[in-house]
């Protein structure tokens, strides 16, 4: 084959590509190939599955980083709209499953709505407070709320509290960095402690549970504390070092729920230890810290409250997953990115380093 167009092939392949993103991706991606192996090691295909979703989900990252910012605007408001309708028709239509209502069949294969919007809700309110940016005023931040209201309100009546926290903290950070004033967000915080006795009214019993739990998980150590008891004696019993790959008891004897999905981080502790997590942790703020450099870097404002958006949504995922884990904070369902077995939400994931990327990679371009 001619060696030009090899190089050509090669340059087109990784010009786009962000390597220091991609790397801390990859390792942190073959941390939780490793992990689901053992989580599911009497169900390989599980693995198999994942290599697949991996696959999907960077030829999405190779697709979207190829495309400079000004061209990710034109889908903000039509996958915007798409995913507010699929969201409506998953109360008439959708699949139930374990009690909640968030799947749509479409014959060979299923998919989660709310997932659209942890892409669409920034994309939008970035396109939004572009499209305002000279004259930005209160009335502009109301009109976002309300386009990350009406979402946000959907999700969480499916029931699917987990998701609806991760789309509504995706769109927050996107009014944040547009410049939201402080004393709105004080204002904000005063209110939402002010109205905590009508959301618990409005919370379903399950969920009143979780949160009562988190408490005193021994209070219903084999009912709603159980997921918690088992993990964080999981993460202890792991100890400095861990038990090793495929060692783990607690795993294997599948004391541990959801060891594959929303508690793979127990998994994950009780074969590495500290040192592990350590290193895990290390690698998150890595990419953390790389789509924070980004977020500085960009060169207009839709492209930089895009990345800043999507940069501490990766942080939530963390925050979130890691503290409900370990029992700090209430089980709510929120996968460990790149960590967690998932279809849909792995490649959303993708998506949003294929976002970063493209804006890095496009950074010199000035605003149209």
């Amino acid at each position: 084959m001619d060696p030009h167009l090899i190089r050509r092939l090669r340059k087109r392949l990784v010009d786009n590509i962000d390597g220091p993103l991609l790397a801390v991706t990859l390792a942190i991606m073959g941390f939780g190939l490793a992990t689901i192996y053992s989580a599911t090691v009497y169900a390989s295909d599980r693995t198999a599955a994942q290599l697949m979703n991996m696959g999907a989900g960077l030829l999405a990252m190779w697709l979207v980083a190829q495309l400079p910012p000004q061209k990710l605007m034109r889908f903000a408001v039509p996958l915007y709209i798409i995913g507010v309708v699929l969201l409506v028709l998953v109360f008439p239509l959708g699949i139930k499953v374990n009690g909640a209502r968030r799947w749509l069949s479409l014959g060979v294969t299923r998919i989660q709505p709310a997932e659209i919007l942890k892409i669409a809700m920034p994309l939008m309110l970035a396109w939004y407070f572009h499209k305002h940016e000279a004259v930005l005023r209160m009335r502009h931040y109301a009109v976002a709320g309300l386009l990350l209201a009406v979402p946000f309100a959907l999700i969480a009546k499916q029931p699917d509290l987990g998701t609806a926290i991760l789309v509504g903290a995706a769109g927050f950070y996107v009014i944040f960095f547009a410049g939201l004033p402080w004393k709105v967000i004080v204002g904000m915080i005063a209110a939402g402690a002010a109205a905590t006795p009508f959301v618990w009214s409005m919370l379903h019993d399950y969920q009143r549970k979780r949160i009562l739990t988190l408490i005193d998980p021994s209070t219903d150590p084999l009912g709603s504390g159980y997921h918690i008891i088992q993990s964080t004696i999981a993460i202890g019993s792991g100890g400095p070092f861990g038990k090793g790959w495929l060692q783990g008891t607690q795993t294997h004897l599948e004391f541990i729920p959801e060891r594959h999905t929303d508690f793979i981080f127990a998994v994950f502790s009780e074969e590495r230890g500290l040192v592990g997590n350590s290193i895990l942790l290390i690698l998150y703020l890595l990419l953390i810290a790389r789509g924070l450099m980004i977020t500085a870097n960009a060169s207009t404002l839709f492209a930089r409250v895009l990345a800043g958006s999507i940069t501490l949504s990766f942080f939530t995922y963390v925050f979130v997953n890691m503290g409900m884990v370990s029992g700090i904070l209430p089980v709510v369902g929120v996968p460990l990115p790149f960590m967690s077995y998932g279809g849909t939400a792995l490649v959303t994931l993708f998506l949003g380093v294929g976002i970063l990327m493209s804006i890095q990679s496009h950074r010199m371009l000035v605003k149209q």
